[in-house]
């Protein structure tokens, strides 16, 4: 009887489980983790510091490497997006969501690679943008997208009402449209009124006006950053295709509910350009719900006498919404923007970050200049010399396309920072003196990318225990990234001595390697795996090996 009896519910529970997979109950994967928007937060910090699974330990050769792939149909220029535990095909699982240049969206299982839908958002009867549509950028030789200019910026989730926001861009070749996509993401479709058509005026006699109105041209337009959402609004940023003008640096901001637009704002209205792109990095966001955004090149209204905030070109900007626009509360623009115009070094070109818990904001341009700016009193203008919180000088030719990360350890916190034709540098932040320690600097032994682009940075961590923080970089291997498509490198560091390179995707190609390097795309960590976009038509999906 004992037998039987133990028989009985070891049948039972076999059975028990086997429902559970088949409902899609599956909680094999114990972790849980959403990264709802580009670089994990709005200080834009690049940290996941709940990963549970990989550690310093484990990222190694022999234990970690590629586990499978998420084909989609063209280029990736947005980071992967994860919900976790997400209801839906009848269970809860962690989704990562796959934006592409040819205006589709994807929602795929995140531990298991499985699809659970797809859809092209493109304007019926057009298709995506290309290239060669821009026909005056670069005079006519635009190369810093290869192909399609569909999905570009990261989009956001309001994992709340369960929706993800997006713009995608469609032509039909002599019309061009540009559309705020709210969309369900357990079925794919759209939400109540959306899709909403961009458009914006703004009253100013800059470049391009037409009686003193500036029209925003969904042609000339690149939406590059990511998507912000705060406080029930989703906004908007807008740059340039390789300063083809007259274009502005736009920021729309639209109700989450009813998609109606509530917020525009211009930062050149009596000037030109003033793009706002951060190599893709979205607008920072501070507790009380202030934006905080970098603009390129641009007119800039330099009275120092008093505080003329209306062309705002090569310029950091605490912005408040107020009414229908954006006030701005305090701002700094380096005293040699005027140079900075001229040589096409524009400020603003590193994805920038508030760090967490601080006053003040990270920042850094072309020129290889960082900046750290109290976020409260930014510094203004001065043609003499910067009136900020610290400048750090990497060097000419260290030019910051790139993107930044954070950390915080059981003893210390780095900025890191990793430019072109440099090497990766943690900075450690010194809370007594609110400054970074250049004395206390690491440096990696790792000669880095080159060729017009600096590597994209993100860090995992299990809060502040030792022996979990990596910081995952992701850069072209060689050649020029910013005007073709290159090799692929992916690496993972040690984030309390980025001296120590862990594992990086060349040590055994056969296996790991993920194809083609994807342009200011951030690598996803979480729930125990690394979502690696690329140029290659795929996210490769890296974990530990069985």
């Amino acid at each position: 009887m004992a037998k039987r009896y133990v028989l009985l519910l070891l049948v039972l529970l076999f059975f028990t489980t086997c429902k559970r997979k088949m409902a899609g109950n599956d909680t094999s994967n114990p972790q849980r983790v959403s990264v709802l928007t580009q670089h994990n937060d709005n200080n834009r910090s690049g940290l996941n510091d709940h990963e549970t699974v990989l550690t310093t330990n484990n990222v190694n050769e022999k234990q970690f490497g590629a586990l499978f792939t998420l084909p989609v149909d063209d280029q990736i220029y947005a980071q992967p997006l994860v919900v976790g535990n997400l209801y839906i095909n009848n269970g809860l699982h962690n989704v990562v969501y796959v934006a592409t240049v040819n205006n589709s969206v994807y929602a795929y299982d995140g531990d298991t690679g499985k699809l659970y839908w797809q859809n092209n958002y493109t304007a019926p009867g057009m298709r995506p943008p290309m290239n060669s549509d821009m026909t005056g950028a670069c005079g006519g030789s635009y190369y810093d997208f290869s192909g399609n200019i569909g999905i570009v910026g990261t989009p956001v989730i309001d994992d709340a009402t369960k929706t993800i926001y997006f713009v995608a861009r469609s032509t039909n070749g002599s019309a061009y449209v540009q559309y705020l996509h709210a969309v369900n993401i357990v079925t794919g479709n759209e939400m109540p009124g959306s899709p909403v058509k961009i458009t914006a005026t703004y009253k100013g006699t800059g470049d391009g006006s037409v009686n003193n109105v500036i029209t925003f041209d969904a042609q000339k337009q690149n939406q590059r950053q990511a998507l912000t959402l705060v406080n029930g609004i989703i906004y908007i940023t807008f740059s340039s295709h390789c300063d083809w003008g007259p274009y502005h640096g736009w920021i729309l901001g639209y109700n989450t509910s009813s998609l109606k637009q509530q917020i525009v704002y211009n930062d050149t209205p009596d000037g030109y350009a003033g793009g706002l792109w951060e190599s893709g990095n979205g607008m920072a966001v501070d507790a009380q719900g202030n934006l905080y955004a970098i603009s390129g090149n641009g007119s800039v209204s330099d009275t120092t006498s008093s505080a003329d905030l209306t062309n705002l070109g090569e310029t950091a900007m605490k912005l408040k919404p107020s009414g229908t626009t954006l006030q701005v509360m305090t701002y700094f623009t380096p005293f040699n923007y005027k140079k900075l115009n001229n040589y096409d070094l524009d400020y603003g070109s590193l994805g920038s970050l508030l760090i967490p818990n601080s006053n003040y904001f990270f920042t850094g341009g072309k020129d290889g200049n960082l900046y750290l700016l109290n976020k409260d009193d930014m510094g203004g203008y001065n043609a003499g010399f910067n009136q900020v919180q610290q400048t750090i000088q990497l060097g000419p030719n260290f030019n910051e396309h790139c993107q930044a990360a954070y950390y915080k350890g059981s003893s210390n916190e780095y900025v890191y920072v990793w430019s072109e034709n440099d090497k990766l540098r943690a900075f450690p932040f010194d809370r007594s003196s609110n400054m970074l320690d250049q004395s206390k600097e690491i440096v990696s032994n790792f000669s880095g990318p080159k060729g017009q682009n600096g590597a994209i940075l993100s860090v995992s961590s299990n809060g502040t225990q030792d022996g979990t923080g990596i910081v995952w970089a992701a850069y072209a291997a060689s050649g020029d990234a910013e005007h073709s498509i290159t090799m692929g490198m992916f690496a993972a560091f040690d984030a309390n001595d980025v001296s120590k390179e862990l594992w990086d995707n060349h040590q055994n190609m056969k296996r790991d390697y993920g194809g083609y390097y994807a342009k200011f795309a951030s690598p996803t960590i979480a729930n125990g795996h690394v979502y690696l976009p690329t140029f290659s038509n795929q996210v490769v999906v890296y974990g530990l090996l069985q």
